[in-house]
């Protein structure tokens, strides 16, 4: 897939990463529908706010937890679409646009809940850009939704360490251009 091998090109030292997911495209079980129990393929959003400064977060209702907006691949194959769609159903916000490039790749367990067991998600996330209107809606899937600032994330311990890994990388991501 030409999407990861960009991204291993601007993240060499995730290579191994990458691996992971390739290879896991090429599972006979198909990796895009959450029924393969081993893990299956989600899309998130790094929704961030028009002058880049904030990212909109949920506090996750299942995992309790402060993340980035996301959700299942549910079939469809194309990772940009799922996380822009999931950004638009979990947030309310209208006129969202997403990036074309992978901003990061993150393999972590989700724990078993209501009788589904434990599993591994392989997230693809994607940088996705509020439009206008910020005023959001808390979807059936948040407690709450929030606005946080960017660079505050990267050095909050409280934080989930991939939020502050991708803090990093738009904060490096926005010195170079």
């Amino acid at each position: 897939m030409t999407l990861l091998a960009d991204y291993r090109a601007r993240w060499p030292g995730e290579a191994a990463t990458v691996d992971e997911f390739i290879a896991l495209l090429d599972d006979a079980e198909d990796p895009f529908l959450r029924d393969r129990l081993a893990g299956h393929f989600t899309a998130s959003a790094w929704l961030v706010d028009r002058s880049g400064n904030r990212v909109l977060l949920t506090h996750h209702r299942k995992l309790d937890r402060w993340l980035q907006l996301g959700g299942h691949a549910d079939g469809v194959r194309d990772f940009a679409r799922v996380a822009l769609t999931e950004a638009e159903e979990e947030s309310g916000l209208p006129g969202l646009s997403v990036d074309a490039a992978i901003f990061d790749l993150d393999a972590h367990e989700i724990p078993e809940h209501k009788g589904v067991p434990a599993h591994i998600h392989y997230d693809v996330r994607f940088v996705v850009h509020a439009g206008e209107e910020e005023s959001f809606v808390v979807s059936d899937e948040s407690h709450a939704l929030e606005w946080r600032a960017i660079a505050a994330l990267v050095d909050d311990e409280q934080a989930d360490p991939s939020l502050r890994r991708m803090a990093w990388k738009w904060l490096q991501s926005r010195r170079v251009s």
